[in-house]
């Protein structure tokens, strides 16, 4: 649709439409007629559409404009410049909105415009003399014209005329069951070679022209056995296929400054043909339609700067998902075999797929790497890929900073010179590889990201990482953990990256706070004091967090340490060398039965003398315990000390006289031992 403007496109009567003859020397050509915008200008090249090496000047004016070639036509070639507009309209005007003259006369613009090109497009056609009555004006029916030519009655009208006699008569049947007979020239038709259009092979003549007029007149073509001189891209669009005769059909680019192929919609073949030299050899992105779903087997790219390139390009609405290759080989790339990136605001490449593709520098130098992966989301996937380069290269598998979800399966990696198996960015995501093959003498996995990605059977000396995982049942012969040493004071935060600390307080009190515990559900972390000074290693919480159990920890001597977890609501200890000592409180007379539930026991015979009975030695529940029996109460009520069905502590049952006297025993399981006795 037309833009606003301050002036708008005055329309005169003129065809929008102009033929040049080049010469081979010429590079600015005009066209009379007003355009909208550069979009609007279609060059063709004896028919053929072109889609760069040139400039669109003064674009907008009544007057029309010119076109700067980058170099100039071939001699003899018809260059045509052709307004075409996209018939549609988008716009509308607000009910009861301000009427704008600007607008109406935009859309009165682009309406008149829109006329004269179908105008442009009916000269050509045939019609009846306006001093005759028309006639009938359609064709036979498919199945009485097949094979036959047009011809005209009596009337004028048109009717269907037998070719008996001519070389398009009837004149081949393929063997077998169910066959039908058909015309040598129907026959031909099937498969339209680039020869049909001129093209020679020869290694020396610029086949270019030929080849974009063989595309532009048919949605299928083939390369036979020859060796194609390219000048400038050969554009395949929605539903094309060219395919080659093999290796031995090669396109080898002539110039510099462009991509020999150039892939730019949805559901293209390309298959069994060689490309050679170009800044590019195969470039896939989405020009005005999504680049979606191609498919490219059989070929070889020898040469170029990069082989295989997949750009986002300038539209999200254009992207280029779900592309297909199968046994592709790029050799002697000089900067990227294979490259996923973004060259302006579109989406970046996702879910293509590459399947038995390689990479290999033939001794060449290689100013970047194998295959890059700079931009590209959800599932890139490469299987059963190799790259092998040579030294100069950046690295053999690079994922780069914007790369997300990148998935490499049986990759092969081969290089000298320390080059990486694989790199991978600061700021890529779940990167995954499984059963890479490390023949390089770089890193197996040079990691970057901090720890984004997952490996299988992959890397050194660690074959396997894992990501956050569920484990139903798990047997393990060896475990290992992230280990952190701290030798430090002040205040430090802890992160989640260690799950073991070794904390040094020599040059001071230091005060460790735990990450949140809501951030770091089902975590657990060990702290441990390891060196000899007195200074106090305190563990809390982070932004005023309560801290394990509720409370500040502390960590005083030398081996002492605590284990906690988070429930994601609080941290808990669940074991330490320094948890409080549990303590009961008993007040009564009679006979009183140690349980062995707590660790001191404080006994009150206020109201008469009181039997402490202590449980079996060899009981299970008091074998290796020690515990502590104190008398708190002022009365003169004794509390004795007794053993079930034995003889007491150290041989005898022992007496608690006055206010305050304790006993502190052990058993070893034959006998209670006093440790203490005050």
């Amino acid at each position: 649709m037309p833009q606003p403007s301050s002036e708008h496109i005055k329309m005169p009567e003129i065809m929008p439409i102009v033929r040049y003859l080049a010469n081979g020397v010429e590079t600015l050509f005009t066209y009379p007629f007003p355009i909208f915008s550069s979009e609007n200008l279609l060059v063709s090249f004896d028919g053929a559409p072109q889609n760069s090496g040139f400039t669109v000047l003064n674009a907008g004016q009544t007057s029309g404009g010119e076109i700067q070639f980058d170099y100039p036509p071939p001699n003899g070639v018809v260059v045509t410049l052709e307004r075409r507009l996209t018939l549609e309209r988008v716009t509308d005007f607000l009910s009861g909105g301000d009427f704008s003259a600007q607008a109406i006369n935009n859309e009165l613009d682009y309406l008149t415009g829109s006329i004269q090109q179908t105008s442009s497009d009916q000269v050509g056609m045939l019609r009846f003399d306006p001093a005759e009555n028309t006639g009938a004006v359609t064709l036979p029916l498919r199945a009485q014209r097949a094979n036959q030519a047009l011809g005209f009655d009596g009337n004028g009208d048109p009717i269907s005329v037998s070719l008996d006699g001519a070389m398009a008569s009837p004149d081949f049947t393929a063997i077998g069951t169910g066959s039908v007979t058909r015309t040598a020239h129907d026959k031909f038709s099937d498969l339209v070679s680039i020869k049909d259009f001129g093209a020679v092979g020869d290694g020396l003549t610029d086949d270019t022209l030929a080849i974009q007029q063989a595309l532009s007149a048919h949605k299928s073509v083939f390369i036979p056995i020859g060796t194609y001189l390219i000048s400038s891209p050969l554009v395949l669009t929605q539903r094309q296929s060219m395919i080659g005769a093999g290796q031995s059909a090669v396109l080898k680019a002539n110039a510099t400054g462009f991509a020999v192929i150039e892939m730019v919609s949805e559901y293209i073949t390309l298959s069994s043909l060689r490309i050679e030299q170009g800044d590019v050899g195969l470039k896939l992105y989405g020009l005005s339609t999504p680049c979606v779903q191609n498919s490219v087997t059989d070929v070889t790219l020898w040469g170029c700067g990069i082989g295989v390139q997949l750009d986002g390009y300038l539209d999200t609405n254009f992207p280029c998902y779900w592309n297909n290759f199968a046994r592709v080989l790029v050799a002697q790339p000089s900067q990227h075999g294979i490259h996923l990136m973004r060259s302006g605001a579109g989406d970046t490449p996702n879910a293509n797929k590459f399947h038995a593709c390689r990479v290999y520098s033939l001794g060449s130098d290689i100013s970047g790497s194998g295959i890059y992966v700079e931009e590209g989301a959800f599932n890139n996937a490469f299987v059963d890929c190799e790259v092998n380069v040579k030294g100069t290269a950046q690295a053999c598998f690079h994922i780069g900073a914007n790369s997300n979800k990148s998935l490499f399966i049986n990759p092969y990696a081969e290089s000298n010179n320390l080059v990486p198996n694989f790199k991978l960015e600061s700021g890529s995501i779940e990167t995954s590889i499984f059963n890479l093959l490390s023949a390089s003498d770089g890193a197996a996995i040079w990691d970057l990201s901090g720890g984004e990605y997952t490996a299988y059977n992959a890397g050194f000396p660690y074959k396997n990482r894992l990501q956050r995982s569920i484990v139903t049942d798990l047997t393990t012969t060896l475990q290992r953990f992230d280990t952190e040493y701290i030798d430090t004071s002040g205040v430090m935060d802890l992160d989640l990256s260690h799950s073991v600390h070794l904390v040094s307080s020599f040059g001071g009190d230091l005060e460790l706070r735990l990450p949140l515990a809501s951030d770091a559900v089902g975590c657990e972390i060990t702290i441990k004091k390891v060196d000899t000074s007195k200074n106090l290693v305190t563990i809390s919480e982070q932004d005023l967090g309560l801290g394990p159990d509720r409370s500040a920890f502390f960590l005083g001597g030398q081996h002492d340490f605590v284990t906690m977890i988070s429930n994601g609501a609080e941290w808990f200890v669940t074991s330490s060398n320094r948890m409080a000592g549990n303590t009961r409180f008993f007040d009564g007379a009679g006979l009183y039965d140690i349980d062995m539930a707590v660790d001191i026991y404080f006994l009150s015979s206020f109201g008469g003398v009181l039997e402490a009975r202590l449980p079996p030695a060899n009981a299970p529940e008091a074998i290796g315990r020690t515990i502590t029996i104190k008398k708190t109460d002022v009365s003169a009520n004794v509390i004795t000390i007794t053993e079930q069905g034995g003889s007491g502590p150290d041989g005898f049952s022992q007496p608690l006289n006055n206010q305050y006297n304790a006993l502190t025993i052990v058993s070893d399981g034959g006998q209670w031992f006093i440790v203490s006795k005050f």
